[in-house]
């Protein structure tokens, strides 16, 4: 099974910019972390973007969509900033069909030493290989339908809308 990974930035690709003091996307952490994780799948990594998803536009998004609809692998993994994250997963829901889609990722900066994006796109990756055909988003080792989830800011976990 081939898995397609699009890159988006988010905090998965946050690092400190020591000039400004504030955190920058500057390239992306996700091959270094499939090698640290010493992942053997075929996994054709790209990067769409890098933005934080409070900052990304309508016309990002429908990149992402249009990204997922002509690629040729039937499962594909999307690092994406978790603010909106579910907002990106509805509207891929909404115009791709047929293809196994995972959402995930991150509260700790991976250049910080965060494990919980390693784990995340572990678990992504696991989940694109088993979950039929649906769009999702993985989080904190849980595969949840993009419609039955929500970001708990105040306990920085995702969580089910309902039970």
């Amino acid at each position: 099974m081939n898995i397609r990974l699009f890159v988006t930035g988010g905090t998965f690709d946050k690092d400190y910019d020591e000039a400004s003091a504030t955190l920058v996307l500057r390239s992306s952490q996700v091959d270094a972390m499939l090698r640290r994780g010493r992942c053997r799948l075929t996994i054709e990594t790209e990067v769409l973007m890098m933005v934080d998803s409070l900052d990304m536009t309508d016309t990002q998004r429908q990149n992402i969509v249009e990204a997922c609809r002509t690629c040729a692998e039937m499962s594909i993994v999307i690092t994406h900033g978790t603010d909106t994250i579910v907002e990106t997963a509805q509207l891929i829901a909404q115009r791709v069909g047929g293809k196994t889609i995972i959402l995930t990722g991150a509260m700790v900066p991976a250049a910080f030493g965060g494990l919980d994006g390693l784990f995340n796109l572990a678990s992504a990756v696991s989940f694109a290989q088993i979950q039929p055909a649906g769009v999702y988003v993985a989080m904190n080792g849980h595969c949840f339908n993009w419609d039955n989830v929500r970001k708990n800011r105040d306990e920085g976990i995702f969580e089910p809308l309902r039970s």
